[in-house]
């Protein structure tokens, strides 16, 4: 064999090499069982296992910062079952957001609310401190991608009527909630999340983008060249219409008087 030919077996022995690893990455060879549990140890906090995967993000039926639908791929990770609980926030971080301000919200099983993103992320730091592992609010990508049990779910975060899958506002099918609710009180998704549409509103990592020109392709967190004094919220709440979607986009200001009664947060635990 001449050294051109050797030379050619290695190029392409290395791009199988590659290739190979790419799918390994996404394909969720080697991974726990979709909606596989993990239990926090100090806190208790559940968690379950979101497989890797690819999925068309977004829709180019709706509204325009929902456009254009892209292929996302996604490595495997563990979220929170349930919206974090004002027990679970308590015990991080101490004191609850509810306490004064809308004290007919509290309940120690309810989702914590009256929080802003910069909350959520000090709840985030203060578990990785405590615990031997590191948290963090999911990626936009990685929250849709886990809502939609990968592409399983098309409208809603899990399968049937919205009253089914979502605590919203909508009288007819009986009086509004109001409030945050005793999180899980719904039909899970696929994977075995429960509360991914209404109840509260969920932070995630990104900065607001009009839409999704130049997202990232890879799950991650889509940060340059973002409006950053607005934090992306997905699911909708307890507040929300009968009109929300699981492609439904939305944002909070990054203002001290922007810790809205209907906003909360779950977790990533972080490879």
């Amino acid at each position: 064999m001449n050294t051109k030919s050797m030379l050619w077996l290695l190029v392409g022995g290395m791009l199988a090499l590659v290739l190979a690893a790419a799918i390994w990455n996404y394909s969720g060879m080697g991974e726990p069982a979709s909606g596989s549990a993990w239990v926090e140890p100090t806190t208790g906090m559940q968690f379950v296992w979101v497989p890797s995967g690819c999925f068309d993000m977004g829709s180019d039926k709706d509204h325009d910062n929902e456009k254009p639908a892209h292929r996302v791929c996604v490595k495997g990770f563990y979220l929170g079952k349930y919206e974090v609980t004002q027990a679970e926030y308590e015990q991080v971080v101490g004191g609850n957001p509810c306490a004064t301000k809308c004290n007919r919200f509290l309940g120690p099983d309810r989702a914590v609310t009256n929080v802003g993103w910069d909350d959520a992320q000090n709840m985030a730091e203060a578990l990785s401190r405590s615990a031997s592992y590191k948290f963090r609010l999911p990626s936009e990508a990685e929250w849709e991608y886990a809502c939609r049990a990968g592409g399983l779910h098309k409208t809603y975060c899990g399968e049937g009527k919205i009253e089914e899958v979502a605590w919203i506002d909508r009288w007819s099918y009986g009086p509004s909630p109001n409030r945050p609710q005793t999180v899980g009180g719904k039909k899970p998704n696929a994977w075995g999340l429960f509360d991914m549409m209404g109840n509260v509103s969920e932070y995630v990592q990104d900065c607001w983008h009009g839409n999704y020109n130049g997202a990232p392709r890879d799950g991650s967190a889509w940060i340059a060249d973002g409006y950053c004094f607005g934090r992306v919220v997905r699911g909708g709440s307890w507040h929300t219409s009968d009109s929300i979607k699981a492609t439904k986009r939305s944002y909070r200001e990054l203002d001290s008087n922007n810790s809205r009664l209907d906003n909360g947060f779950r977790l990533v635990k972080a490879p």
